[in-house]
């Protein structure tokens, strides 16, 4: 018999301070807190840091340990290890995780440092000097053909295909209606369009409200198609394919039918209650043949008016992949690390299989560019970004623009508890749950992810200056303002940045 496990958190409540007021039974989803009588019972093993107890508390007088009582330390036989195999022989499931990959790898951005200018060439103050962060993602012609008119107006011959243009190189990335709950999708819809910014839909649809901000949202194709059609993909701004997820490489994504209420269901166009699978592959799709195919596809269904975007994982054979869809007339790959966040996904892909988004970036950019199609498509990277400092060193190490998903759900109030897939979200961000999604109001969720889009792209700016750059496009793989600290050869070499000090 395995018995009882350490408890992962232990929960007091200070006898003097608290007033047993009972919010922490009101705001607790989790069943931490209950009545007994007239006192309050806590039971710590329900614990998920999810700090809704704390925030709420109006005496302050709840606190949280973690790992009050532990294993004999091992090397490898760490506590995760153990509980991990002590729930499976219980269960012979696979153990579920939400959130980005959690074990201790190096962090590459915090390995890289940025450059700055100083006497021989100065620097640039974007409080007095014009510093361009607008980005067209889309397709960029090799040369332009100008003819001068008889009037002696300036005519372009060349046909340029469409681009997104915003005003920050700061997008937000897909995250489904079912995957979090609709008020956090029109929060970061309103987000998306006080920061002149894009927002993805994720696999999950386009809900009726949602239609006011469309032209703000990049629509996407998934493996499983849920509510495409027509009316679907001529309301985006741009569409996206869905070929894998950094957080979980080479498998689909699901759904449980518990939580395809009526509205998911009109949304995602599958009967209520039932369970919104998405394959493994597309089974359309099984060469750069097939993919270019559904490229040309989507672009006549929208009359060719709307840049099409291709979303893979960060794996090893990346620069490839990239090159590959660079050449399907797609406008824009999405690059997704094995730190991007998910609702649901096995542990086990989550913190196993994948690439950080920093190598993969600098080995597409190196790529494309060796081929000379680098125009041929933008490059998007996500999975891991944290702040400006992480947009800056990424777009340096080949990058047009990134998409953030945790960070806009932590400028929500998430406290990435990693219990996304239990539907159990105490703040009303990845649940479904009438009474919890309430709790979540989009009009202060949307000023906070606003402002957070806002601030990082004043420090972006801030950067830009102090490296004496006055343009994001120049920023674009110019890998001298890297150095890399502490990192080794091999993976300098594949981030193609010389060490600090050279």
């Amino acid at each position: 018999m395995i018995g009882s496990l350490p408890p992962r958190y232990r929960v007091s409540a200070d006898p003097v301070r608290c007033m047993e007021c009972g919010r922490c039974i009101e705001n607790c989803s989790y069943g931490v807190f209950r009545w007994d009588g007239d006192r309050i019972l806590i039971n710590s093993r329900n614990c998920t840091a999810c700090h809704r107890c704390l925030a709420c508390c109006p005496r302050d007088a709840i606190m949280l340990e973690e790992h009050p009582c532990d294993y004999r330390s091992h090397p490898l036989w760490t506590r995760e290890a153990r509980e991990a195999i002590y729930n499976q022989a219980r269960t012979g499931k696979i153990i579920l995780a939400g959130m980005g990959n959690a074990l201790d790898y190096p962090v590459i951005f915090d390995r890289l440092v940025l450059d700055a200018c100083q006497v021989t060439n100065p620097s640039l103050d974007p409080l007095r000097e014009p510093i361009e962060l607008v980005t067209h993602i889309g397709k960029k012609p090799a040369k332009l053909d100008l003819r001068r008119r008889e009037g002696g107006d300036i005519e372009l011959r060349t046909p340029l295909t469409p681009n997104l243009r915003v005003e920050t190189p700061i997008l937000i990335g897909h995250m489904s209606y079912g995957a979090i709950s609709l008020n956090a999708q029109v929060a970061m819809a309103r987000a998306a369009k006080e920061a002149a910014t894009f927002m993805g839909t994720g696999e999950g649809g386009l809900h009726a409200a949602l239609h006011p901000y469309q032209d703000r949202m990049i629509v996407q194709v998934a493996s499983g198609r849920f509510g495409v059609n027509i009316d679907y993909l001529e309301r985006g701004a741009a569409v996206e394919i869905k070929i894998g997820q950094g957080a979980k490489p080479g498998i689909g994504g699901h759904l449980p039918g518990e939580k395809v209420c009526a509205e998911i269901s009109r949304t995602r166009m599958i009967p209520e209650g039932s369970d919104a699978i998405s394959p493994a592959p597309h089974h359309d799709i099984y060469s750069i043949e097939d993919l270019a195919q559904l490229v040309r596809g989507l672009k006549e269904a929208t009359e060719w008016k709307k840049p099409v975007f291709v979303k893979i994982a960060a794996v090893h054979n990346a620069a490839a992949i990239a090159a590959g869809i660079a050449r399907s007339q797609a406008d824009a790959v999405v690059i997704d690390g094995f730190r991007g966040g998910t609702g649901a996904a096995p542990r086990v892909f989550r913190d196993h299989v994948g690439i950080p988004i920093e190598a993969a970036v600098a080995s597409v950019d190196a790529k494309l560019r060796d081929q000379g199609i680098r125009n041929e498509v933008s490059v998007i990277a996500s999975g891991g970004i944290r702040g400006s400092a992480d947009v800056a060193k990424v777009i340096a190490l080949g990058a047009d623009a990134v998409y953030i998903g945790t960070a806009a759900l932590v400028a929500m109030g998430c406290r990435v508890c990693g219990n996304c897939y239990r539907g159990l979200c105490p703040w009303g961000i990845a649940t479904q749950r009438p009474d919890l999604v309430e709790r979540l109001d989009p009009d202060i969720a949307a000023k906070q992810v606003t402002n957070l889009i806002r601030a990082w792209t004043l420090e972006l700016a801030e950067l830009l200056g102090a490296a004496g750059i006055n343009s994001i496009e120049s920023l674009r793989g110019n890998r001298d303002r890297l150095r890399g600290y502490m990192l080794d050869e091999s993976l300098m070499q594949v981030l193609d940045v010389r060490s600090v000090g050279a």
